[in-house]
């Protein structure tokens, strides 16, 4: 898998008024529609999986141009626009904020029941993606978002955010399933920001060697790395905070952990992410502890016009014009009923989606 960019926001507040999400679910779905018909569902993963492209859409659908809302507010809509219709554009959503987030390996399994396919790969990768940007880089935001989307075919992106709630800041992390090589090896294609926060990288290049003792002594019984832990010294490291066993890591809980992990014996780094109950923490003493008797130092490098379409819900650049936002859901929508795809199979999905649209979001004269 591949992470493809960041994105810095404003943590904000509050909620999309109902009658902007009302129209937000239809005109998501219209855009989507026709990115399926011109180039297909995996043009969709690539398009979401680009920070500013899924910024851009964020705008034109109407939403704050820079809160953190505008995330988990695009995705919301994105999940609610393609439901029911998910068989004629090809494209699954699962998951989405706080406890949503955590039901998205059922969503993802319950829709590849439906398939016909094994869900365990994509589950996989669901979690891989979360747990790399929650523990394996430590820059200091905790995920509360993590939206999956997904084809038939297995391809998949991932939209997901992190809140720093020192700094009032929130992190979006975007990945991509195409030209998989690791998922632990410099995952990312881009980073968008130009925020840098002390961080814990243990997906750098740089800290490859970290990776593989830290699985070894993931494999280790407890004891070994708990008394090498307890020789840590204070140690002044470029830019990360001291790290004092005492007080930064509870030696009753890292034992259970590593208990869990001694028994699972991980082959490697991925594996060892996979692991329940291994977070920040648990790899942190690991990564620690591993240049403690090997040497090997892990990474502090830190990897990380369109408001102008239909207006801002909070006034940016101008008010939310609903009578156009309204002209162009039904554009669209017209657009999509006239389409001549050539492919009778295609044409007959398309015109579904067209009735289907109308008995969902009928246009009322009175928003017009």
């Amino acid at each position: 898998m591949s992470r493809t960019g960041f994105a810095h926001l404003p943590l904000h507040t509050g909620r999309a008024p109902p009658w902007l999400f009302e129209r937000m679910v239809p005109l998501a779905r219209e855009i989507v529609a026709h990115i399926v018909a011109e180039y297909g569902p995996a043009e969709v993963l690539r398009r979401l999986s680009d920070p500013y492209w899924f910024q851009a859409f964020g705008c034109v659908l109407g939403f704050d141009w820079h809160s953190s809302g505008l995330t988990t507010t695009v995705c919301g809509a994105l999940k609610e626009g393609v439901r029911g219709l998910e068989h004629e554009l090809g494209l699954h959503v699962a998951g989405g904020k706080g406890a949503t987030s955590r039901k998205t390996p059922a969503e993802i399994t319950t829709a590849c029941e439906r398939l016909g396919r094994e869900p365990q790969p994509l589950v996989h990768a669901s979690r891989v993606a979360a747990k790399v940007d929650s523990a394996a880089v430590q820059d200091g935001y905790q995920i509360y978002h993590h939206s999956f989307v997904f084809t038939p075919g297995g391809d998949w992106c991932v939209v997901q955010q992190g809140m720093n709630e020192e700094t009032a800041m929130a992190r979006r992390y975007h990945w991509l399933s195409e030209s998989v090589e690791s998922c632990v090896n410099e995952p990312h294609a881009a980073v968008c920001c130009d925020a840098r926060t002390p961080s814990l990288n243990l997906v750098a290049a740089e800290s490859a060697p970290v990776r593989e003792r830290s699985a070894t002594l993931a494999r280790e019984r407890p004891e070994t790395t708990l008394e090498a832990l307890g020789h840590l010294p204070t140690l002044e490291l470029p830019r990360r905070h001291d790290v004092r066993p005492a007080a930064d890591v509870d030696p009753h809980h890292l034992a259970k952990v590593l208990l869990k992990t001694y028994e699972a014996a991980p082959a490697d780094f991925e594996a060892l992410l996979c692991v329940p109950g291994v977070g920040a923490k648990t790899l942190r003493a690991l990564a620690l502890t591993s240049e403690l008797i090997y040497g090997d130092r892990a990474s502090t490098r830190d990897p990380a016009r369109f408001s102008f379409a239909h207006g801002g819900k909070d006034g940016t650049p101008f008010p939310v014009d609903r009578a156009t936002y309204d002209r162009t859901i039904e554009t669209l929508h017209d657009a999509v009923r006239g389409a001549k795809l050539g492919h009778g199979e295609k044409m007959q999905a398309f015109k579904r989606l067209a009735t289907f649209s109308s008995q969902r979001h009928p246009m009322r004269r009175s928003d017009r």
